[in-house]
């Protein structure tokens, strides 16, 4: 296995997006989470806002470069034929999948946890500076370190699905939709269904919805899923991606 993390680690390293992509995964994060925070306030009549969920709601956008960064990490070598290459030289599939999933789950922790902490750090600040309670425990507490820890652990997760779907699917373009696709269309198609109950169920098998719910601090009784239990779907959703992209990868031609 040792070997093959060295040849995963040279050749994602190695990649000339790889170091903008994720400098993009933080710059993105904090400017979408920094911007978010400086146009909520809070009044005199109450805070209607989760601090949480604003100081990090970067990750809603940091996640798509997450995807992106995912996604070659495979179906880039279908592409050009390397996979024949690699395969031949490490003749394991699985363990070759393996190893692409521990490395990229590496790096998005990695850059993922500088962006989580300059989203937090930031947006405290600034929600300080707009009238939230300085005793707030979604601030300071808790609640708002699990978010956090939480965040970084929804990143890795969201790579590893990408990788999942990208080992299937073998085609950039059509993994990288399918993924965007879940994250972002799924949500909007859940808003247009008229029925309450359905919508309900929908929003908790939502890979985008239900991890992210592991941000929440307040109004926690109202979530059709807890926190920890929101980031287990989309745990299952990762796993089933990445058992379903390393069966087929097994029982096709390179």
């Amino acid at each position: 296995m040792t070997r093959h993390l060295s040849a995963e680690w040279t050749k994602l390293r190695t990649l000339p997006g790889t170091g903008r992509l994720l400098l993009a995964l933080v710059m993105l994060t904090v400017a979408v989470s920094v911007a978010a925070a400086a146009v909520v306030s809070c009044t005199s009549a109450g805070c209607g806002y989760d601090p949480a969920k604003i100081s990090l709601f970067g990750i809603q956008a940091g996640q798509a470069v997450v995807a992106i960064l995912a996604v070659p990490a495979i179906s880039g070598e279908f592409s050009t034929g390397m996979i024949r290459t690699t395969l031949a030289a490490m003749p394991g599939r699985i363990s070759v999948l393996a190893a692409k999933a521990v490395i990229l789950t590496g790096l998005t922790l990695a850059a993922g946890s500088v962006a989580v902490l300059a989203s937090a750090l930031a947006g405290r600040r600034i929600l300080l500076d707009n009238g939230f309670p300085p005793e707030s425990p979604a601030l300071t507490g808790g609640p708002m370190l699990r978010a956090a820890f939480g965040s970084v652990l929804y990143l890795a997760l969201i790579a590893l699905l990408s990788l999942g779907i990208a080992t299937a699917v073998r085609d950039s373009a059509t993994a990288i939709g399918v993924v965007l696709g879940l994250l972002y269309l799924f949500p909007a198609i859940i808003l247009m269904v008229p029925d309450a109950d359905v919508a309900e169920l929908l929003w908790q098998v939502s890979p985008m919805n239900a991890g992210l719910a592991v941000q929440a601090t307040t109004h926690l009784s109202s979530l059709p899923l807890g926190p920890w239990a929101g980031l287990g779907v989309l745990a299952a959703w990762a796993t089933a991606a990445l058992l379903g992209g390393g069966l087929l990868l097994r029982a096709r031609d390179a």
